[in-house]
């Protein structure tokens, strides 16, 4: 017996923890100490908080990963969930290992909106587009998080003749397109954004860059 405890302890999934950007989600794990690591099956379990029963999740049973697509099973994105974990080795079982409560409104990563840049000799006009969620409309689109969450643009203009840090403010607001006027010819200018929402102090990474020379 005390063999089958060091096992069931040597096997037992660490650090169960919740990965979400825009609202996909998904569980990851780390594996236990054994050894024969390599060989350890995993079972994944999940529910609402407040639940008395678990759902097997059945994708996520008796795999050899550490990492499991909950995005399906969190659509309900008001509601606080737990998942756990356990682990099997040559018919022996682990114990569960529960992740934290994770609620994906609050804890989802809004990731950077897409950025396109049309220039003209003194202008810039910056096209704006919202990252989507893995959710869909009844026509088969997907919904943008700006239908979840009051979210607004930030852009930011780099005027490569100064320092490459130096980010300036230009817009924040909702609009979708952008004009910034009176910019000097023969200069590149680069243009970086991010959403940020109000409402819980939280900003987006910074889009990929988009420079263009006036």
């Amino acid at each position: 017996v005390l063999e089958n405890q060091d096992l069931q302890d040597s096997i037992k999934p660490q650090k169960v923890e919740f990965h979400s950007l825009n609202f996909n989600t998904t569980l990851h794990w780390q594996p236990g100490w054994a050894r024969e690591a390599r060989d350890v099956l995993y079972f994944v379990q999940y529910k609402v908080y407040g639940q008395s029963t678990w759902q097997n999740k059945d994708e996520c049973w008796g795999i050899s990963s550490h990492v499991c697509d909950l995005t399906h099973e969190t659509s309900d994105i008001q509601e606080p969930y737990y998942s756990r974990v356990r682990a099997a080795l040559a018919g022996v079982y682990s114990n569960w290992s529960l992740s934290c409560r994770f609620t994906p409104w609050r804890e989802t990563i809004i990731g950077p909106p897409m950025v396109t840049v049309v220039h003209s000799n003194k202008s810039i006009t910056v096209k704006l587009q919202a990252p989507h969620s893995p959710y869909k409309r009844k026509r088969g689109s997907k919904i943008p998080m700006t239908n979840y969450y009051d979210l607004l643009y930030q852009v930011f203009i780099i005027n490569n003749l100064l320092n490459e840090q130096h980010k300036v403010l230009v817009y924040e607001g909702k609009d979708k397109v952008i004009k910034i006027q009176d910019l000097r010819p023969g200069v590149s200018y680069c243009i970086v954004a991010k959403m940020y929402m109000p409402m819980l102090d939280r900003s987006s990474a910074y889009s990929s860059r988009q420079c263009t020379m006036l």
